[in-house]
Formats: C-alpha cells, structure tokens, sequence
C-alpha cells in the first residue's frame, strides 16, 4: 500500500467515527482559537469549515472505491451539519 491509509476496511461504522471525529477535533481547536483572538469571536464560519473537512476525508473515500466508508462520513456531515444549525439558531 502506498500513501497514507487512515481506513483499513470498508464500512458505514468506520466513516461515520472518522466523520466524526476529524469535526469534532477542528471544532475543539476553532474553540481555542476564538476565546485567544478577539476579531475571530463570531465568526460562524470557522465552524462551516469544520463541517467542510469531511469533504476532503469523502473525496478520499471515493477515490479509494470505498462505497460503504463515504456513506458514513456523509451521514456524519449531516449530523455534524444538523448539530451547528441548532447551536447558531438556539444561541442566546
């Protein structure tokens, strides 16, 4: 095998954990970033681009034939999605 492999099978369970996690991580650090820099405390944007990633990780599925995985990472980006529509519409 060459390159990077960050999936060792092909399943939903698998893209849904890595279409979780990556998210979830950039969301964490996006977090850090916003409470240390004062011009970047509202901008929304910031978590659009944490819900962009698994983009870039279903684009990699795809290429690799693998079917199954990107059903996942679709399913997470749409729970992911879901998650920051009702954190920006629910704030106070």
């Amino acid at each position: 095998m060459s390159g990077i492999s960050i999936f060792k099978k092909d399943s939903v369970w698998l893209g849904l954990g890595v279409g979780l996690f990556f998210p979830a991580t950039a969301f964490f650090v996006v977090e850090i970033i916003k409470k240390n820099i004062i011009f970047l405390q509202k901008d929304d944007l910031l978590y659009i681009g944490c819900v962009a990633i698994n983009m870039l990780l279903l684009k990699y599925a795809y290429k690799k034939d693998m079917d199954a995985t990107a059903k996942g990472i679709i399913s997470a980006t749409f729970v992911c999605a879901f998650i920051f529509f009702y954190y920006k519409f629910n704030k106070a």
